[in-house]
């Protein structure tokens, strides 16, 4: 856990999953266009798997608005879910993806077609180094911003890289070979979705996580701890859970005081336990600290 402004990342988010809709949707006409009149399968399967950045770029967007809304009546705990929940969409969407390159690979596997030409190479050069770019890009806002759905969606960008490098391969062996080697580009493309596939599992576990509500690393645990610890009259931390919820985190933490300490003093040290790790930790929504006396012997 770190100190972070989240309606900046939040943002900035925005405007960056926005940005990888508009390259994709470019890249996914040119590809097409291109693999028509190249005659090069692989290269189409590419420009298929932009089509799904579109798509699942768009759900991540949704995802990171309704995760910034403010909590309500009806949500208490606010919209964070709605966060890895499109983190989760965008790895089924990557995998349905994955999936239709599998079958039209096979298809045109034992289609027999011409090789294709080679000015496809020079289109998917631009596309690598584009799409590469733009991973690099996304995923550095999404590591920023704590964001399981943005690192996913440039993920995505970096299987849409996969791709393209696979069907650069797969195109250079069919027009070096020559005849009987027209079929390589369409090995690419069924490679490639394998890669597809790993990303998509890969993604997919984060977002599941916390969906859970599964733990965050220990270390996250310890520095909400040391940071309770080190408040005035504090003894020691009994138990203390953390939860992640889109952007921010809720913690419940168990704090040791003197038994013998009235009952407004115990109160006071616990909203002092709350604020100190407001402060300390932007990105912490809201602390619930329960009392537990320490007996000294």
């Amino acid at each position: 856990m770190e100190k972070s402004n989240n309606k900046f990342n939040i943002k900035r988010g925005l405007r960056t999953t926005f940005i990888g809709i508009v390259v994709s949707f470019f890249l996914a006409v040119i590809k097409i266009v291109t693999g028509i009149f190249g005659n090069s399968y692989a290269l189409i399967a590419d420009g298929i798997e932009s089509l799904t950045d579109i798509f699942t770029s768009s759900i991540v967007l949704a995802g990171l608005y309704f995760a910034s809304k403010p909590a309500d009546e009806d949500h208490p705990y606010g919209h964070g879910k709605a966060e890895p929940f499109a983190g989760v969409a965008v790895a089924f969407g990557i995998f349905i993806a994955a999936m239709i390159i599998v079958v039209q690979s096979i298809y045109e596997i034992i289609t027999p077609h011409h090789a294709p030409a080679p000015f496809t190479l020079i289109v998917l050069v631009m596309v690598i180094i584009t799409k590469e770019s733009l991973f690099r890009f996304v995923i550095k806002v999404g590591e920023n911003a704590k964001s399981v759905a943005i690192k996913n969606d440039a993920w995505h960008h970096r299987s849409d890289a996969i791709t393209s490098v696979a069907a650069f391969i797969g195109i250079s062996i069919a027009l070096i070979g020559g005849e009987g080697y027209e079929s390589a580009d369409d090995f690419a493309a069924l490679f490639a979705s394998v890669i597809i596939i790993i990303n998509a599992y890969r993604i997919f576990k984060p977002a599941l996580y916390e969906l859970l509500d599964t733990a965050p690393p220990a270390n996250t645990i310890q520095k909400v701890r040391d940071v309770a610890n080190k408040v005035e009259n504090v003894m020691g931390i009994d138990k203390c859970y953390v939860r992640k919820m889109g952007f921010d985190y809720f913690v419940d933490i168990h704090v040791l005081v003197d038994a013998n300490l009235p009952v407004f003093q115990g109160h006071e040290i616990a909203h002092k336990v709350k604020d100190e790790l407001m402060r300390e930790y932007s990105n912490i929504s809201d602390v619930l600290v329960h009392i537990e006396p320490f007996f000294k012997i």
